[in-house]
């Protein structure tokens, strides 16, 4: 996204097949290149320039965009959505939020709920959390696969080192199938800080208009921060591909969250070789036939 506030996106891209330390990446931004007030302008810039790819996008109808949110609660996901994905014509972007899988979800592998969610060509689906739960929560709450009746899994013992190894390779071969057919693929985790997270519990149960967004649930996770951490990192490190970066943003600054996020999803649509479809001939003489008929209504 070519503003004249050039960052290096690289930055926050979580390399193919390397061990992730989250502890090595900022959770705010510390840089000079674009201050708060310049971001609002850059936002709008390129959700302007997005929109654009949107419209080319579903006419070329080729490609499906597939945009992935993770964080831990309170890193501002929703928020992200709304101010990024505003500029889109929704009838082209569909958004799934995925809660505790319910019995007809069970009765599925973990993954099914989420093919049937996958994005059409030509449109952009973006999933407020994802299948990434199924190696994440599950992996700091491992009683909640008893849950899934898997085969050989009858307790919490059962669930070893092997099957969360197959659980990685299992979510990469569903993204290396989809990307092969089409769909473009981009996850993000908002790297949100304790004590930042803290001082958001707090201001939701201070201001009674977000008293809706706070759950006693939220501090009790909290309390697994350490095991949450780990286990992104490790699900990170091995499913964050060419094919399927993972990018890690600082979260702290909402303002710079919204910004990063904006420019990587313009980054990879920009690079697509996506146009406009071009009429036959046949159907170009239709149009001037066509244009000399209204010309010449009375």
């Amino acid at each position: 996204m070519n503003t004249g506030h050039e960052i290096d996106l690289n930055k926050y891209r979580a390399k193919s097949d390397t061990k992730i330390n989250l502890s090595d990446f900022d959770t705010e931004y510390k840089g000079n290149k674009v201050d708060k007030e310049e971001s609002v302008e850059l936002l709008e810039y390129g959700k302007s320039r997005l929109t654009e790819i949107q419209d080319i996008l579903f006419a070329d109808n080729r490609y499906g965009v597939l945009i992935v949110f993770q964080a831990m609660d309170a890193a501002g996901k929703d928020g992200s959505i709304k101010h990024i994905m505003s500029g889109f014509n929704p009838q082209g972007v569909v958004i799934h939020s995925y809660k505790t899988p319910n019995s007809l979800e069970l009765d599925h592998d973990y993954l099914w709920r989420h093919y049937i969610d996958l994005p059409k060509r030509g449109n952009i689906t973006i999933f407020n959390r994802s299948h990434y739960e199924n190696v994440l929560v599950t992996k700091v709450h491992p009683e909640y696969i008893l849950k899934e009746n898997i085969p050989g899994i009858r307790s919490v013992s059962d669930i070893n080192d092997t099957f969360w190894e197959n659980r990685y390779k299992q979510i990469n071969r569903f993204e290396k199938n989809i990307y092969q057919n089409g769909t473009v693929i981009l996850k993000f985790f908002l790297h949100l800080s304790k004590d930042e997270q803290k001082k958001r519990f707090l201001e939701r149960i201070d201001t009674p208009e977000k008293n809706w967004k706070f759950s006693p649930a939220d501090v009790h996770e909290r309390s697994f921060w350490k095991e949450y951490k780990s286990a992104y990192e490790e699900a990170i490190s091995k499913t964050s591909k060419d094919h399927a970066p993972w990018y890690i943003v600082p979260a702290d600054n909402k303002w710079f969250t919204r910004f990063i996020i904006t420019a990587v999803i313009y980054e990879h649509l920009s690079k697509l070789s996506i146009s406009y479809p071009v009429v036959s001939e046949e159907t170009k003489k239709e149009l001037i036939a066509a244009r000399e008929a209204l010309m010449n209504e009375k």
